[in-house]
């Protein structure tokens, strides 16, 4: 079996795609995912069906699709790329401007003058037109495939609103001078109404919907292209005893490299020569850089912050572990289920039904009736203006509006409807440890001195060392003794490759690093006490870093990575959401358990790098679970695209941001139990906005066919639903954060 991943165009709703994955799959041996989201099928196919044909059987679906492109450089500059959203902004910032006036002349009697309607007419016809060809184009294209989807009903209600204004307009006296056209929710007269301004808003409505739906669609490849941005671009290359800067696909494996401080390592590799601290957080989250040597391995777009370092280079392009978590990214996005839009759903069935009701309804006042054309012909478009999809346009965009604008006032970024279906099915929580439930930064939590010291002096000596490294755990002391007063200057500062530091202060020698160190280098023997402090610390997952003085052992720092103040609040509010919080993380078990233990958390899974992190999400899935995943780093972006629902903190990596379905702007943990909450409350608005658009057209629907509803009455039942899912949706202006209100603070209920 191979695979390849077809663009795919011309989807207009999950229906569409819903269709393509029937067609392909009708093909021998095929098996295929259309991502209606990214505009991607993942496709695989046996040997005896080549790419080609998976293309023609797409295209003989009515859409077009493509092999994938070569992967284009990751130089490029992304505002080269094309903004899908573009051409939807034009139809309805015009189609906007040359609906409002057709809409206030056809309403208001007042501003009625002599040939108003054909000014009315001249401004909709662009709109009907023009502005609505999409949906036009896209129903006619279903239509010759046999199906109907939300295209088709808001097409076949603009063409009959809009063909009978012109037919009234050419062949009734309502295109004769003077004509006034009253806004009456029943009316009794015989004359003929022109429904021009029903064509031109449900155009702008449904546009303005299509525009906004486009622009969250346009971020969906945004998590891969921010993973092949974090490589390096160029790499100094040992060639000849010279160092020599190519790009980076000019590197071959075997080849040595140089890596200096501060610089991205560029592929993976071993280490020749030189030691170094290598921040890994990218792949594993662990905040403290790891010690490198002659013979260590290292990982391509980690960070060297230490010394300078000489690489082989054992894996390039497609084979390091940066594109191994890109395809993780792009697989787990493509195996995503597919977007749930009650609107197309029902359409399907709720299309053909209004249809043909209304081709009976003609027949039946034609023959069962008095005969009058114009009577019969009335009542159809009765019963297909009511059917229009108005309201079914504003439901989801009003909500979504209001809803991501009151996120983003508590710090919540919504992407898009598409993930809020899962946040009221969701019963598992994942976290990771390091930037999520702890703040990510190492921190002093405790100072053990020897006997007979004095605290004051050892954090003065002992900061002033530390302050001349540039080591996370270095800067975490310093800043610490600095907190306290100032610091003395360090002379003859020396930083031996990982195990620790020395140096002169206030003329004493000191130094501070490992115990293992000081005492084989030094001759040193730690005080028991302070063996035991330091023991302590471990087994809490706290690192202790040793400090001597005038040759002798004088105290122990602990330094470890914190738990955030709002973490054990926030871990009470997942539970009341009726969700089981799990611990997952790279970092080492004792750290991990010691973390969990605090939290009240019981599920810790421990040690695992980015491909462990999905396994476990998918292993979570497997027994049933509905799973939301917390997290804020590279390492974590695969296992947020697998959950069914990902959720990433805005203070980590945009890579994270981007293959997360929900971003949470604030550090605090809190915001999301906030965005599950707004999520459920969000989603609840949509489904009762989408319910209520539907009952107002089907309680109407036989009032209508029974010639007791015109189709002026019909335009206004389609504006009061169109007021009611919008007073609807602004409902969720009320809600609010538990950090700031509580939970005696008014709010939706999620």
């Amino acid at each position: 079996m191979s695979t390849v991943t077809l663009d795919v165009g011309g989807m207009t709703c999950a229906s569409c795609a819903a269709r393509i994955e029937k067609r392909l799959n009708r093909i021998d041996g095929v098996q295929a995912s259309v991502n209606f989201a990214t505009e991607q099928a993942r496709v695989d196919f046996p040997d005896t069906v080549s790419p080609e044909e998976l293309v023609a059987a797409v295209e003989a679906t009515g859409y077009t699709a493509a092999l994938p492109a070569e992967a284009a450089s990751d130089t490029a500059p992304e505002d080269d790329e094309p903004d899908e959203s573009a051409p939807w902004r034009q139809r309805l910032t015009i189609s906007a401007a040359l609906s409002i006036p057709v809409v206030l002349l056809s309403m208001i009697p007042a501003l009625q003058f002599n040939n108003w309607q054909w000014l009315a007419f001249t401004l909709a016809s662009p709109v009907v037109v023009w502005g609505a060809w999409p949906f036009h184009r896209a129903a006619w294209a279903n239509l010759r495939h046999g199906a109907a989807t939300m295209d088709t009903l808001i097409s076949v209600g603009v063409i009959a609103a809009y063909a009978w204004s012109v037919w009234a307009l050419f062949f009734t006296h309502a295109g004769m001078p003077g004509m006034k056209m009253p806004f009456e929710l029943i009316s009794t007269s015989s004359e003929p109404h022109l429904y021009l301004e029903v064509a031109a808003a449900v155009t702008t409505f449904l546009l303005a919907g299509r525009y906004f739906e486009s622009r969250a669609k346009r971020q969906s490849g945004a998590a891969l292209k921010a993973l092949l941005h974090m490589g390096a671009k160029d790499v100094a290359v040992l060639r000849n005893g010279a160092e020599t800067r190519v790009p980076i696909s000019q590197l071959a494996i075997g080849d040595v490299f140089v890596v200096r401080p501060g610089e991205k390592i560029a592929t993976d590799g071993v280490v020749t020569a030189g030691t170094s601290a290598v921040d890994t957080s990218m792949l594993t989250g662990e905040p403290v850089p790891v010690e490198v040597g002659e013979g260590d391995t290292v990982v391509g777009a980690t960070v060297n912050v230490g010394g300078r370092l000489q690489v082989r280079a054992t894996h390039i392009g497609a084979d390091t572990q940066l594109a191994q978590m890109a395809r993780l990214v792009t697989e787990a996005q493509s195996g995503k289920a597919e977007v749930q839009r009650l609107a197309d759903r029902v359409s399907a069935v709720f299309v053909p039904i209004v249809m043909a009701l209304s081709v009976l309804t003609l027949l039946g006042w034609l023959f069962l009736g008095d005969g009058s054309v114009a009577a019969a012909f009335t009542a159809a478009v009765a019963v297909l203006i009511i059917a229009c999809p108005c309201a079914l346009g504003l439901a989801t965009p009003t909500a979504l509006l209001v809803g991501t604008g009151r996120g983003a006032q508590l710090g919540i970024l919504i992407k898009g409807p598409q993930v809020l279906e899962s946040t009221r099915r969701i019963d598992t929580v994942v976290l990771d440890k390091t930037g999520t439930v702890t703040t990510g930064r190492m921190s002093v939590v405790d100072v053990h001195v020897a006997g007979g010291e004095s605290r004051p002096d050892i954090v003065r000596l002992v900061g002033a060392l530390e302050h001349g490294s540039e080591h996370p755990i270095a800067r975490a002391i310093a800043g610490y003794a600095a907190a306290q007063g100032s610091l003395p200057e360090v002379t003859d500062f020396r930083n031996h490759g990982g195990l620790g530091v020395a140096g002169m202060v206030d003329g004493h020698p000191v130094a501070a690093g490992r115990v293992a160190w000081l005492r084989d280098d030094w001759s040193l023997t730690p005080p028991e006490d302070l063996l035991a402090a330091a023991d302590a610390a471990a087994a809490q997952g706290h690192t202790p870093i040793w400090f001597a003085s005038d040759g002798q052992i004088r105290a122990v720092v602990v330094v470890a990575d914190t738990i955030k103040d709002t973490a054990a609040e926030a871990i009470s509010g997942f539970r009341a959401l009726g969700l089981t919080p799990v611990l997952l993380t790279g970092d080492n078990r004792r750290a991990a358990e010691t973390v969990a233990a605090v939290l009240g958390i019981e599920r810790v899974v421990a040690d695992v790098l980015p491909a462990g992190k999905v396994d476990e999400i998918k292993r979570l899935q497997a027994d049933g679970r509905v799973v939301a995943m917390v997290g804020d780093g590279v390492n974590d972006a695969a296992a947020l695209a697998q959950a069914d629902l990902g959720l990433a903190m805005g203070t980590g990596t945009d890579v994270a941001i981007e293959a997360s379905d929900l971003t949470l702007v604030r550090g605090d943990l809190r915001a999301a139990v906030d965005a599950i909450r707004l999520s459920r409350a969000t989603l609840g608005t949509i489904k009762g906005n989408l319910f209520w658009a539907f009952a107002y057209n089907v309680a109407a629907l036989p009032l209508a066919a029974a010639g007791l509803l015109n189709p002026l009455i019909a335009g206004a039942a389609m504006a009061f639903s169109s007021v009611f899912v919008v007073t609807n949706s602004l409902r969720l202006r009320r809600f609010s954060s538990t950090a700031s209100g509580g939970p005696g603070t008014a709010s939706p209920r999620p």
